[in-house]
């Protein structure tokens, strides 16, 4: 129990103060105050009632109720809560001092000077204040730094706890402070929201809604318990639905001049119900939430998921492509040419996820994918470096990938989710273009696979809602209309801008 200003009120009656005195002791409650003499007729319940019931309760605690007289007498109520643990001794609360009497005294107190949690707010709380949220499922940790929580005023909601270290050499206050400011106006259902934050006993904390089940690099490796509930009938659509949301969200961030910088399947996360959010769009989301905690080892799984450009510098020389190569890095108006984009950057990696998601429809995700990817750099022997299974670097493998999940598609056409699939891979192609200039807009992607899931797949009301456009959208060379939808696409193969116009894609760090 949480011993807030409502749980006080309607614990501390007078029945509830008789259960805890002696007979002799429950006839003084209503004998007038010995120290007012005749300028009050108040009473000693009249005066616990109105100001005295923390004191109360903390006394009972002690198995001392008794000493409320005696500290009534003094003159004492709740509005001299908290007191100093130097200054307890002069409540006198034993015959005799009694030092561990007096730090019981001093720590209680605080159970009952309770400060909640207010959702968008922040607190300081001191170090011997208690913070009031409760725990949740401690064996199952999120990882070293975060935890599942409730608090008292949000019945029933768990929230995804994280801790920072705060102090020298660490985060201080004000840049603590600095981001959370930067994080906290940015709300979405299917992005990790703040909820609120707290600084207690040298560390800083932040509650997040919602809380984190599984993500999609745990559900590329088995499958979880939530969604092993969910009919398997049923998966495909929610699926679909899963892209869409991602896209949208997306969105979201991108119409707000923002990027998220850190898709990948660590970074798409599933609450309990299934529902699907991003988390990692900040500097400090990426540290912390993402599990950053050696920023000298290598990230695989950053690696491949990110886009060329992000990684890579076009070469000046190319063993298949030299012509190619002195182009890109000799003309400073060339289109092609792989200037960093947030934006586009993140495009490429949702391409990347998407891809995943698709293939997981399969069940061909995981490692047979990522064996796939690598397959050309595969060699003979033992030992060795493993091999590069990025998609930027195998982009022919990544394609002839994407050219057998649509064969597949098209073998499952009685089940109607399916039929989108085609369709999806080709706006996938074009997220996943070499050039970031050659790529889709958020706002294009969403367009087009909300009129997928609506005249391919045959999903009326996608999650989010939806789009006021029109249903004829056109991206790069590609345009795909509502009969183009309806028929499924081509499903023979993927062909677009995906490698450069050589078809090399080398690159060089």
């Amino acid at each position: 129990m949480w011993w807030d200003d409502d749980t006080i009120e309607r614990t501390v009656t007078k029945e509830f103060v008789c259960s805890r005195l002696v007979p002799e002791e429950i006839g003084r409650l209503d004998q007038p105050l010995e120290f007012g003499g005749s300028l009050t007729d108040c009473t000693y319940w009249e005066w616990i009632d109105e100001k005295a019931k923390r004191l109360f309760l903390i006394v009972a605690d002690l198995g001392l109720p008794d000493q409320i007289f005696g500290l009534i007498d003094d003159s004492l109520d709740d509005d001299d809560l908290p007191i100093a643990l130097d200054q307890v001794e002069r409540l006198e609360l034993t015959s005799s001092k009694d030092e561990k009497t007096e730090k019981k005294f001093y720590h209680r107190q605080f159970h009952y000077l309770l400060r909640p949690l207010q959702k968008g707010g922040h607190t300081d709380y001191d170090d011997d204040e208690v913070v009031p949220l409760d725990a949740v499922d401690k064996k199952h940790a999120l990882g070293q730094h975060l935890d599942k929580v409730m608090v008292p005023n949000e019945p029933g909601t768990v929230l995804c706890r994280c801790r920072i270290p705060l102090g020298p050499g660490r985060l201080s206050w004000g840049e603590f402070i600095s981001e959370v400011d930067s994080i906290k106006d940015v709300q979405n259902q299917h992005l990790l929201s703040y909820s609120t934050s707290y600084t207690h006993q040298g560390y800083g904390y932040i509650l997040f809604t919602p809380a984190p089940e599984y993500t999609l690099k745990s559900l590329l490796a088995t499958t979880p318990s939530c969604l092993k509930n969910v009919d398997k009938k049923a998966r495909p659509h929610l699926v679909m639905n899963w892209i869409y949301c991602l896209v949208d969200t997306v969105c979201f961030l991108h119409n707000r001049g923002l990027s998220h910088g850190n898709i990948r399947p660590s970074t798409v996360m599933f609450s309990c119900d299934n529902l699907v959010f991003f988390s990692s769009f900040t500097r400090f989301h990426t540290s912390i939430l993402g599990g950053a905690t050696d920023y000298t080892s290598f990230d695989k799984e950053a690696y491949d998921h990110a886009a060329p450009e992000k990684l890579f510098k076009p070469a000046s020389t190319s063993p298949t492509s030299n012509q190619r190569s002195a182009e890109v890095s000799n003309s400073p108006t060339d289109k092609h040419a792989l200037t960093p984009s947030p934006q586009a950057a993140d495009i490429f990696s949702l391409g990347c996820v998407i891809l995943e998601l698709l293939s997981f429809l399969f069940k061909k995700h995981g490692k047979p994918f990522a064996a796939h990817r690598a397959a050309k750099h595969k060699s003979a022997g033992r030992g060795g470096a493993v091999p590069d299974s990025s998609f930027h670097k195998n982009l022919g493998q990544v394609e002839s990938w994407m050219t057998q999940l649509t064969k597949d598609a098209t073998k499952r056409k009685d089940e109607p989710v399916l039929r989108g699939v085609a369709p999806m891979l080709a706006v996938v192609e074009h997220m996943l273009a070499f050039y970031p200039s050659e790529r889709p807009s958020a706002n294009e992607v969403r367009a087009r696979i909300y009129q997928i899931l609506a005249e391919s797949c045959s999903i009326a009301e996608p999650h989010c809602p939806p789009l006021d456009s029109g249903l004829d959208f056109t991206i790069g060379s590609l345009t795909l209309s509502s009969s183009a939808l309806a028929s499924g696409g081509s499903t023979d193969s993927i062909s677009g801008p995906m490698k450069p116009k050589d078809g090399s894609g080398r690159c060089e760090a």
